[in-house]
């Protein structure tokens, strides 16, 4: 991955080149930023520049031996630790059991999500997470010599899916790593980490692309239209993984709308037998996507209450959102917004903490009938 490849965040691309050009490269350094900005492809072309053999001013030369390697992510001073999920029987315990499948995800397509890595691999219920065994095979391959690179580098990618005896015992390592050894941590919600954590590394706060670069980007890569580009790109908010799924008319979006469409009718219609189905439907579809379903029912919410104001800027719906909000949006208004709001995340958090969904679904959906009534 080199810098060239990444789609806008110029200001951070110079940030980052010019702490290479000054040798003044933190040992451990936490890129946060929304999901689908660009943090791992900048975190993995910092590391790619710093370990070339022959780097131009603003990017890696992609040729030498370092690079070809890097390319394919099987540099041997290259670590990753990631989310996993447990399967005993294959005995994948460790991030090195998967590292063949992430190499390859990783390689088709270097802007992505939990949600779809966790998909990739088929996770099905389970939730993913670094898991404390991790912090062991962490220290034992940073404790080894550098093999032929200039900085071993370990890239940790959400960070805050560590468990937390896992974290305590790199405390030690991330404060006084060996020589040219280098953390890049890359969250989505860095809020999450522990703190002890949080104080030990440079923090790099990474804004959404703006819309112009991804514009740009789809209309060269995809060939869309450029009026085409310019409404994916509104839509996207600042995040490519947001606008390649809307260009690739993403199945689980249409799914999450009807989902969502479904409950808000019965809901209103006050019809319990449909809220019951719904709720059964949901608790069916594993805690990730019960979580994704109720993350996109916030941002529906705060899109139709939006809407209101009739100034389509500050909106960010698609055509099929967009035809449903003419008659539902009246009913999101000043009287019941904060509480929708309230209700949702309130769920999201009982989904976290593996509340019986169907449980919390259905309560879901009652209080959802006396919001709308409001």
């Amino acid at each position: 991955m080199k810098f060239g490849d990444i789609v806008g965040q110029d200001a951070i691309k110079k940030q980052l080149l010019a702490s290479a050009h000054e040798g003044f490269i933190p040992h451990a350094q936490l890129f946060c930023g929304p999901e689908g900005i660009g943090k791992f492809p900048l975190a993995l072309a910092y590391a790619q520049y710093l370990n070339c053999e022959h780097p131009l001013p603003d990017d890696a030369c992609g040729t030498c031996p370092s690079c070809v390697k890097y390319n394919h992510l099987t540099h041997p001073d290259l670590h990753f630790v990631f989310p996993i999920v447990k399967k005993s029987a294959k005995k994948k315990e460790v991030c090195d059991d998967y590292i063949t499948e992430w190499r390859s995800f990783v390689n088709d397509r270097p802007y992505f999500n939990l949600n779809q890595w966790l998909s990739h691999i088929d996770a099905e219920n389970s939730q993913g997470l670094i898991y404390a065994k991790e912090s062991d095979e962490i220290i034992r391959k940073l404790n080894m010599k550098i093999y032929e690179a200039r900085y071993k580098v370990m890239i940790i990618w959400l960070p805050e899916k560590m468990h937390e005896s896992c974290a305590n015992k790199l405390l030690k390592i991330i404060e006084e790593p060996s020589p040219n050894t280098l953390f890049l941590l890359v969250s989505d919600s860095p809020d999450n980490i522990i703190n002890t954590i949080q104080s030990r590394c440079q923090r790099i706060n990474i804004h959404g692309i703006d819309d112009r670069d991804i514009s740009e980007a789809l209309t060269k890569k995809y060939m869309l239209e450029p009026s085409t580009a310019d409404n994916v790109a509104h839509l996207a908010c600042g995040s490519y993984v947001k606008a390649l799924d809307i260009i690739s008319l993403n199945e689980e979006n249409k799914y999450l709308f009807n989902l969502f469409v479904q409950m808000m009718r019965s809901s209103y219609a006050r019809d319990i037998k449909q809220i019951k189905q719904i709720g059964n439907d949901l608790a069916a579809i594993g805690r990730e996507r019960q979580k994704n379903f109720l993350m996109y029912a916030q941002r529906m919410i705060r899109e139709y209450f939006v809407s209101n104001f009739h100034n389509p800027q500050m909106v960010y719906l698609n055509q099929d959102e967009n035809n449903f909000g003419v008659r539902f949006a009246p009913f999101i208004n000043e009287r019941n917004i904060v509480d929708f709001m309230d209700e949702l995340s309130l769920a999201e958090r009982h989904i976290e903490q593996n509340v019986n969904a169907k449980i919390v679904f259905f309560d879901l959906c009652l209080k959802i009938t006396m919001l709308l009534k409001r």
